[in-house]
């Protein structure tokens, strides 16, 4: 028979004590963390402040001209109709784009603190997520709304009756919802162990999946068929949509018409130049194919510059707003 070697009781608590301690290092290093890093857009040497300061001013010239255009819309009888009721909810995503956004970034450069929690991180992923598959079928059924209003305006007001808007702007809303809430759960399922700092001034999806600890391709992959799915459903209606409005403008007689028809559909064709490009440089990369520098650009773009620019091409451009525009300056005496 074989001896074999027996162990004392304190062999054996030294073998516990050491598999604690293996045990305990392994989950201290895949635990959650419960706060983020935000690496901000500036530091603080005079030139970033000028910069910050540049970056706020648009930021509040977008929040007053978005909110002045829903007020212009509310104070116009003769804007109550289906085009503007999409114009004032597209408005609506802007706003809460920009108070999503901005808010959390001009304080943490303020405070020098770049900390965010877990929850104001999922509440920012949710929100951004959700105001962006929101405008995506926005600007689906704006382009059908088109359709209609030139294509068969003889039965607009029975197509595009007010409870046929309501639904399809809810069925865009529910669509952003279910995305946020998909993409939040999914985002913090994985573990993230050791690095905490977002590469981003506020927390988007691509940059926590970047530095989670776990491997996720898979989810990356997922995300990028779902973009490419929303973004060529609602754009396949967009193309068809306005290939028949554009038969039909070159059908008209009218010249005055056709300019009326051109006028109304460039700005819309507009925003979604802006929101297309957006979307595509910042969901729609691989992740091989993605600079920091880009990634940061495309965010300033798509969180700041285009919620400035989206009221003023639809104002700008169309003649019904500037003339409810003069009607109220002309009201408060200007």
């Amino acid at each position: 028979m074989l001896n074999l070697p027996t162990t004392t009781a304190q062999d054996d608590i030294f073998f516990i004590c050491l598999f604690l301690r293996v045990t305990t290092m392994e989950l201290w290093n895949h635990t959650t963390v419960t706060n983020f890093i935000l690496s901000g857009l500036f530091s603080h040497t005079l030139y970033d402040f000028f910069l910050f300061s540049l970056v706020l001013l648009a930021s509040m010239a977008s929040l007053a001209s978005n909110i002045f255009f829903l007020l212009l819309i509310q104070a116009s009888v003769h804007l109550y109709i289906p085009m503007y009721f999409f114009l004032s909810q597209f408005s609506i995503t802007d706003l809460t784009m920009m108070s999503t956004v901005v808010p959390k970034m001009a304080g943490n450069f303020l405070s020098d603190s770049k900390i965010i929690s877990q929850g104001d991180c999922g509440a920012q992923i949710f929100l951004v997520v959700m105001v962006g598959g929101a405008e995506c079928f926005l600007l689906a059924v704006m382009a059908y709304d088109r359709y209609v209003a030139i294509c068969h305006p003889l039965r607009y007001p029975v197509l595009m009756n007010w409870k046929v808007c309501s639904l399809m702007t809810m069925a865009s809303w529910m669509g952003g919802v279910a995305d946020g809430v998909i993409d939040v759960s999914m985002v913090f399922s994985f573990p993230y162990c050791s690095s905490q700092e977002v590469d981003r001034f506020f927390c988007e999806v691509p940059a926590l999946l970047h530095i989670s600890c776990a491997d996720t391709s898979l989810f990356e992959d997922l995300i990028y068929a779902c973009c490419v799915v929303m973004l060529l459903l609602s754009l396949g209606i967009i193309v068809a949509s306005y290939v028949w409005v554009l038969t039909a403008v070159i059908r008209m007689p009218s010249t005055e018409g056709k300019q009326k028809a051109v006028s109304t559909c460039s700005s819309h064709l507009a925003v979604v130049g802006l929101y297309y490009g957006g979307v595509i440089f910042s969901y729609m990369q691989r992740a091989s194919s993605r600079t920091l520098t880009g990634d940061r650009g495309t965010s300033i773009f798509y969180t700041i510059l285009t919620p400035l620019l989206n009221p003023l091409i639809y104002s700008l451009r169309n003649k019904e707003v500037m003339r409810a525009l003069k009607k109220m300056l002309g009201r408060w005496g200007v």
